[in-house]
């Protein structure tokens, strides 16, 4: 059975329909319209936070799609640099970051890898500059994205370099400031939810929980996924958040994709969906299962802080121009 570990590297209540709008801080809003989008010859920096890789890892996709855009895309030594399980020490993996973060020519960041170590990162002391960036990732990734957000930073996509080319294009569209699609998935408590996007890993963000990394959910849509965490361990973490307040102001909520070993659950045991639904259906807000986002394909983009609309009756997430 593979690990917890390698599965995420391997992704490298009815209520009357009501509208709950979330207001951005003067500060974000400020940063999202100083967010430029990608252009042609725009500057794309590879960084690896988390876990370390193989250095024979293909990446040659990845320079194709972007070179595609007319973005250059540079892929240091550091990202298939080596230390224990991760990908250099705290230090070094924190200095590349601040590198690419401060350089005023990199336009955007791109995670490779994934794994565990970059909440490591943050408590080495990486810290985000005030001005805004693109930067890209999911699964260990969240932890930096939840960060940048908290620090008043648009521009953080959840997302995959990976996946289909339709995948990609979405990807894409968002980097340069097109529209997308409105994302499908299954209704479970009606209304209408309007709020800036947090989207995240389950186990990522939880571990956060009482770091100031962790943005405020007030007003938010909170989109969660996950990967090899049994029912009951889902559970035990949706119960952590609902005993620490942080559920009972969100204007909607929807999850992803959640994935585990079948021997995870037994006879007579909850399913997913049942815990999903119970631990998140009383909140009385609009949810919404199985979007389209998180470990697996389609791993579909959503973009942190962005303002969002959750219809629970139809089941659609989709982004306000």
């Amino acid at each position: 059975m593979q690990s917890r570990r390698t599965l995420l590297i391997s992704g490298a209540s009815t209520i009357a329909s009501t509208v709950v709008t979330a207001l951005l801080s003067p500060r974000a809003m400020s940063a999202q319209r100083r967010l430029a989008p990608l252009k042609p010859g725009a500057r794309i920096r590879a960084v690896n936070p988390g876990t370390w890789i193989d250095p024979d890892t293909d990446l040659k996709l990845l320079l194709e799609r972007c070179d595609e855009q007319r973005w250059h895309l540079e892929i240091p030594a550091a990202v298939t640099r080596q230390w224990r399980y991760f990908s250099g020490t705290d230090r070094e993996r924190s200095s590349d970051l601040t590198a690419a973060w401060n350089d005023p020519t990199v336009d955007a960041v791109l995670t490779v890898g994934g794994g565990w170590g970059a909440a490591r990162v943050l408590e080495a002391g990486f810290r985000f500059p005030r001005h805004p960036k693109w930067s890209l990732g999911f699964s260990d990734t969240s932890s930096l994205l939840l960060a940048q957000w908290a620090a008043g930073l648009p521009g953080g996509i959840h997302g995959s370099s990976g996946g289909t080319d339709a995948q990609w294009q979405r990807t894409v569209d968002l980097l340069r400031g097109r529209p997308v699609e409105p994302l499908q998935g299954e209704p479970r408590r009606r209304g209408i939810a309007r709020g800036p996007l947090v989207v995240t890993n389950l186990t990522v963000a939880t571990h956060l929980i009482g770091t100031r990394w962790l943005p405020s959910l007030k007003g938010a849509i909170l989109v969660l996924e996950d990967v090899g965490e049994a029912p009951y361990r889902v559970d035990r973490m949706l119960t952590q958040w609902r005993s620490a307040g942080l559920l009972q102001h969100l204007a909607g909520v929807a999850c992803g994709r959640f994935s585990w070993a079948k021997d995870d659950i037994l006879p007579g045991d909850f399913t997913m969906e049942e815990i999903l639904e119970e631990r998140l259906g009383d909140l009385g807000i609009p949810l919404v299962l199985n979007l389209p986002v998180g470990h697996g394909r389609p791993n579909e983009a959503l973009p942190l802080g962005s303002q969002a609309q959750l219809d629970g009756q139809r089941g659609l997430l989709s982004l306000i121009p």
